[in-house]
C-alpha cells in the first residue's frame, strides 16, 4: 500500500513553468489540454485521484495513467471520450487514443468512432500483435474485445459545433476543395484542438502514459493529429514519460513527445528540456507538455492548462 499523498497541486498554467522535485515513490501528472479552463482543473485532480487509486490497489503505472484518462473521457468537459467534437458536418466524431510504458507495451488507435472510451481500445491494441488500428478496422477490434457501441454527442459538442458554423467566413478555402463529409460544407474557422494526458511514474520505477482526443475543427474527416503518434504526442521509456497538447500538424514534424524525452534521458534539466520544446515553435502557437522522470515532474505551455500533481 501506497502512502497517502502529500500533496496536491491544482494548477492553471501561464508562462511560468511549474517543476516540482519528487520524493515519493510514486507520482501521477494530468493535464486537461492547452487552452483549457481553471474551472475544469477539479476534473483533472478527478482524474489524478482514479490515477491514485490504481497504484494503490498495486496496479502499475500504464493501469494508472490509463485510469486517469478514462475519468477524463467520462468527464464530458474535455475533447475526448463523452466531450469529443463534433466533424464539421455536426455528425462525425472521430477519437484518437494512445498508451506506452517503459516496459514495452504500446497501443494506438486513430479515427475511432461510437466507443465511450478510446484509451481502453488502445490498451486493448497494446496486448494485440500490432501497435496501432484505425477507423473501420479498429472499431471492429474494439467491438471484438467488449467496448459497446456508443454515440451520444454532449451538449458541449453540440454548442461548440454551432459557435463554429456561426463564426465561418464566406471562403471555404482548402477545406471545401478537400471537403469528404457526405454534407455539404460550411466553411471553417480554428476552433478546439485540446487533448487529455497522464503521465505516472509507480513505485517499481516504472513509467507510464496515456492521451486521449476528440481531434481538432475545422478538420477533414479522417484526420489523425499527433496524440495516437508514438513520439510525437506521446513517449516514455526507461528515463521517463512524456506527452503534449496543441495543435498535431505542428507538433508532428518536431516529434515534439520523444524529442523532449531524449533531452531528459540525455540528463538535461526538466524545465530546460520543457522550455527547449516549447522554443521549437512559433511563440503565438499554443503547446503544452506534461513530464515526469525519476526525480521531477514539470509542466509548461504557452497558454492556460489545467494540470493535476498529485
Amino acid at each position: 500500500m501506497l502512502a497517502a499523498p502529500r500533496r496536491i497541486i491544482i494548477y492553471l498554467l501561464m508562462t511560468k513553468p511549474l517543476m516540482i522535485n519528487l520524493h515519493e515513490t510514486a507520482a501521477i501528472i494530468v493535464h486537461g489540454g492547452v487552452g483549457g479552463f481553471e474551472r475544469d482543473s477539479d476534473g483533472c485532480a478527478s482524474a489524478a485521484g482514479c490515477a491514485r487509486a490504481e497504484l494503490d490497489r498495486g496496479n502499475d503505472a500504464l493501469a494508472a495513467a490509463i485510469a486517469a484518462v478514462v475519468a477524463m473521457e467520462d468527464d464530458g468537459r474535455f475533447n475526448a471520450g463523452s466531450g469529443a467534437i463534433l466533424g464539421l458536418d455536426g455528425e462525425t466524431i472521430e477519437m484518437d487514443a494512445a498508451v506506452m510504458d517503459s516496459q514495452g507495451r504500446l497501443g494506438a488507435v486513430a479515427c475511432l468512432r461510437r466507443v465511450k472510451n478510446p484509451v481502453l481500445v488502445a490498451r486493448d491494441v497494446a496486448a494485440s500483435p500490432h501497435r496501432m488500428l484505425c477507423g473501420e478496422g479498429a472499431l471492429r477490434f474494439a467491438r471484438v474485445g467488449g467496448h459497446a457501441d456508443y454515440y451520444q454527442p454532449s451538449d458541449k459538442a453540440g454548442i461548440v459545433h454551432r459557435a463554429l458554423i456561426s463564426a465561418l467566413a464566406p471562403d471555404a478555402g482548402p477545406f471545401g476543395m478537400l471537403w469528404n463529409y457526405q454534407l455539404p460544407p460550411p466553411e471553417p474557422v480554428r476552433y478546439a484542438c485540446d487533448t487529455v494526458g497522464a503521465v505516472v511514474r509507480d513505485s517499481n520505477g516504472h513509467f507510464g502514459v496515456a492521451a486521449s482526443t476528440g481531434g481538432s475543427a475545422p478538420a477533414l474527416s479522417g484526420r489523425v493529429g499527433d496524440t495516437p503518434l508514438v513520439g510525437s504526442g506521446f513517449y516514455a521509456g526507461k528515463a521517463g514519460a512524456v506527452t503534449v497538447t496543441g495543435q498535431g500538424e505542428q507538433i508532428i514534424p518536431h516529434l515534439l513527445a520523444h524529442t523532449v524525452y531524449q533531452w531528459l534521458a540525455e540528463g538535461g534539466a526538466m524545465e530546460n528540456a520543457l522550455q527547449r520544446g516549447l522554443g521549437l515553435f512559433a511563440s503565438d502557437l499554443d503547446i503544452g507538455i506534461i513530464a515526469i522522470t525519476a526525480g521531477m515532474a514539470g509542466s509548461a505551455s504557452r497558454r492556460g492548462m489545467p494540470v493535476t500533481l498529485l
